[in-house]
């Protein structure tokens, strides 16, 4: 019994640090700006990911890009493209780092990176002296990233 619960403990063990989330600044991105590896380690839930993808206070996609799958959310943006159909233009990875950074792989987009915490211009500094000194949090968790993804991967072409 002794030998079994050791056993447990350690396959459990190994488990969380497999499903161990991912720091902003660890994400790995090839050279074409995708991330392959999990955020989370854990599958995203693609309700969860509409809904943070029509928030206004999360990730808010529908405020730069065309949305049919999410017609009820008034004023779709026209400065993204649309992401109807974006499931077959972009793999998961490729989606991923969009999501965290899109930079990585479009150097002048004007998409935000949804799971960076450094690196930012803080003009407050300059010009009011009131930027947050404090360390910034990512737009998006982890986890909410990989629900967007989920989602958006299941926008198809019809």
């Amino acid at each position: 019994m002794k030998r079994l619960s050791l056993t447990l403990a350690v396959s459990l063990i190994g488990s969380a640090a497999l499903a161990a989330e991912v720091a902003p600044k660890d994400v790995q991105f090839d050279e074409d700006g995708a991330v392959a590896a999990s955020l989370t380690g854990k599958p995203g839930d693609a309700a969860s990911g509409a809904v943070i993808a029509g928030t206004k206070s999360l990730g808010n996609c529908v405020a730069c890009h065309q949305l049919t799958a999410l017609a009820d959310v008034p004023f779709h943006g026209e400065i993204g493209p649309s992401l109807d159909g974006a499931g077959d233009r972009w793999t998961e990875a490729e989606l991923r780092g969009l999501m965290t950074n899109a930079k990585m792989t479009f150097e002048g987009t004007m998409m935000p990176a949804f799971y960076k915490v450094d690196g930012f211009l803080r003009p407050g500094d300059a010009y009011t002296g009131k930027a947050p000194t404090e360390a910034l949090t990512p737009i998006l968790s982890a986890q909410e990233i990989e629900d967007v993804i989920a989602f958006i991967a299941t926008l198809k072409e019809e």
